[in-house]
């Protein structure tokens, strides 16, 4: 059954999608890009299928998610009641879901480790899905964060592909929340270009904008649309 729409755009809170839409759309003119080169990412993670329909009314079709069992409890339905959603996994993969998260997402933006590469590897050859694969990067160096340092970004990538066969779109970023995240976008962007990558998944509700402007072909938006979790 059809989960159904009880909720419309604008009802949805100001800062809601209508307005996230406009703010790239201002954006990209300012970049002189054009409003196709950057894919919305409406990152649901927390919300129930009740506050994601609406977004989908709206016209929303590419959705983030952090954890691969919050999102084959929700999104199985969703997909089958309406067409041409995309789902990506922005949060950190194990190995041991690599299985569930082939057969579940349309992209993977957290490769960040051999034994990822290898999980995803014998998934991807043996379901014959290829997802794309995004490398995360941990360009503030940060201890408690997931991520490849960016000394190590050119040899790994090299891996992922040379040694596991992995078909790498781009990299992916999350800057220190103390830090100016215009930098750390750049030095994403100046990787990406060295090691011959077009896709550049950066930015989130608070500094979307800017990366738009340094690069970013995917933003990955989620209380700016949905409220505060």
């Amino acid at each position: 059954m059809k989960p159904e729409m009880t909720t419309s755009l604008t009802e949805l809170s100001p800062s809601g999608l209508a307005a996230v839409e406009q703010e790239i759309a201002r954006a990209c003119r300012q970049a002189r890009r054009d409003r196709g080169s950057v894919t919305l990412i409406a990152v649901s993670k927390t919300f129930d299928a009740a506050a994601i329909v609406p977004v989908i009314g709206a016209g929303q079709r590419v959705f983030g998610e952090n954890r691969v069992q919050e999102a084959k409890a929700k999104w199985p339905e969703l997909i089958s009641a309406y067409p041409g959603i995309a789902l990506h996994l922005i949060g950190p993969l194990q190995s041991n879901k690599a299985r569930e998260a082939v057969a579940l997402f349309d992209a993977v933006h957290s490769v960040d480790r051999p034994s990822i590469c290898e999980a995803l590897a014998k998934e991807i050859n043996s379901q014959k899905k290829w997802p794309e694969l995004f490398v995360q990067l941990n360009t503030g160096e940060e201890p408690q964060k997931a991520g490849v340092p960016p000394a190590e970004a050119d040899a790994f990538i090299a891996a992922c592909r040379e040694r596991y066969g992995l078909a790498i779109s781009g990299l992916m970023c999350i800057p220190p929340v103390d830090e100016a995240p215009a930098p750390h976008f750049a030095l994403t962007a100046k990787i990406a270009a060295r090691n011959g990558l077009e896709k550049l998944s950066m930015g989130m509700s608070a500094d979307f904008a800017i990366a738009i402007q340094l690069g970013a072909t995917h933003v990955r938006v989620g209380s700016a649309i949905f409220g505060k979790r």
